[in-house]
């Protein structure tokens, strides 16, 4: 996005100051750091009088525990939005375990970039006890829904990962 629109500002929020710190190594590499505005926090800690044009979510939904957790974050980002502004939302969107040839494709995935058995049954194992991602597409329309937003566009999809694109009703 900084690359295609060279006047944008961003501002970019998260909890964990180890995340957020990785965030800006990527930032000052991409040339983007001095047009973004880094918070340690959440999103409901950002200033009320602030009104932004778009969001993104990515990565995030599928680490909050339940649903309540998943309504709070897209109610806080909705919030902080103009109307009608767009928010880009991905992550994993299926209980792993009801999901095992999926499982057992990431797997292979992993073993052909090198992984051994023994690391994939790991990783495996760290999937099934780290995440609780919404548990179906249909789930993530319905938690957007719920948070104010419009129906949303499928725009990506890969094994439990996609990615949406919705608007902030008015």
């Amino acid at each position: 996005m900084a690359r295609l629109e060279p006047v944008w500002r961003f501002t970019a929020v998260d909890p964990s100051e180890p995340m957020l710190e990785t965030a800006k190594q990527q930032l000052a590499v991409n040339n983007v750091l001095e047009r973004t505005d880094v918070h340690l926090g959440h999103v409901e800690d950002l200033a009320a009088d602030e009104s932004y044009d778009a969001a993104t979510l990515i990565g995030v939904l599928h680490h909050l525990d339940g649903d309540d957790a998943k309504g709070e974050i897209l109610r806080s980002i909705r919030a902080c939005l103009k109307p009608g502004a767009p928010l880009i939302v991905a992550g994993n969107h299926y209980a792993y375990a009801s999901q095992p040839l999926l499982l057992a494709a990431w797997g292979q995935r992993w073993r052909q970039h090198g992984a051994s058995p023994d690391e994939v049954k790991v990783k495996l194992g760290k999937i099934l006890q780290g995440a609780d991602p919404p548990h179906s597409e249909a789930a993530v329309q319905k938690l957007l829904h719920d948070a104010g937003f419009g129906d949303a566009t499928r725009f990506f999809s890969s094994l439990f990962w996609g990615a949406w694109l919705t608007c902030k009703t008015v």
